[in-house]
């Protein structure tokens, strides 16, 4: 056991160095890929505006004006919303915002049943979370949700930070139970499990998070290439939207790596022994 802490402790003190001289920009880089899918949605309807439109009028039957007001207020909050984001300013407002989007797309575009969809907007909303946490921990106000009654600013940092961790794995559930179950698959998803299974409860927290970063970096680029598809592909787009929304979901890992798991974690719980 002693050599298993051993070892622990050389992979710890390997991260903190090689994190270390990007650890003063790691909030500003985190903050930028958490909410990249959203300036990304805002440029992709623009560009393809008379397309969405078709879509949302044939397809989910908006009427009329519906479908114009519809995109204008989804590009209109992503871009508001993401720049208050990454400026650090009103993130609760900007958290808030996000998160309607991704309620609002998930309806209006008819995914709210597509599971892969459905984990992957948990996944993202768990960064956004975190985001919220990472606002909170770090600003001296002290009217966080204050319609909640016997819950100091600590402990309402703590859930929170508990509910973006648990949401942010959902990307790797959808992984672990969709797909053909090959030999190398199993391995991977054991892998991935275990990192997830850390994450949530709160246990080397950090690196099992720096853990599925890695994970998910390997996983984008090899899985959701769009760059190597040419422009009419039907396949195109979605895998440069499943691109980007993973970005966004590394940019929430990082937070945590940052922030840490907070409170209710059992690295947190371990420092009172």
């Amino acid at each position: 056991m002693e050599q298993v802490k051993g070892y622990v402790q050389k992979f710890e003190s390997f991260l903190e160095k090689v994190a270390g001289p990007v650890k003063p920009h790691m909030p500003v880089i985190a903050r930028f890929l958490l909410v990249v899918t959203f300036y990304e949605d805002s440029l992709r309807i623009i560009t393809q505006w008379d397309d969405q439109v078709f879509f949302l009028r044939k397809h989910r039957s908006m009427v009329g004006g519906s479908a114009q007001l519809f995109l204008f207020l989804n590009v209109i909050v992503m871009l508001v919303a993401s720049t208050l984001a990454v400026a650090r300013r009103y993130t609760e407002y900007a958290v808030a915002g996000l998160s309607l989007v991704v309620v609002a797309q998930s309806i209006g575009y008819g995914f709210i049943f597509d599971s892969s969809f459905f984990f992957r907007a948990l996944s993202v909303v768990g960064g956004l979370l975190m985001l919220l946490a990472d606002a909170f921990a770090s600003s001296k106000s002290k009217v966080i949700f204050a319609g909640l009654p016997s819950i100091n600013e600590t402990d309402k940092n703590s859930y929170i930070q508990l509910f973006a961790r648990i949401l942010l794995v959902g990307l790797f559930l959808s992984f672990i139970m969709q797909g053909e179950f090959t030999f190398l698959r199993l391995t991977v998803s054991a892998i991935a499990l275990v990192g997830c299974v850390m994450v949530v409860v709160g246990f080397k927290a950090r690196w099992s998070a720096w853990m599925l970063v890695a994970f998910l970096s390997i996983f984008n680029v090899v899985l959701n290439s769009w760059w190597n598809l040419p422009e009419a592909h039907p396949q195109r787009d979605f895998l440069k939207y499943d691109f980007f929304q993973t970005l966004s979901i590394v940019g929430g890992f990082l937070l945590l790596v940052n922030l840490g798991p907070g409170g209710l974690s059992v690295d947190e719980k371990k420092k009172n022994f």
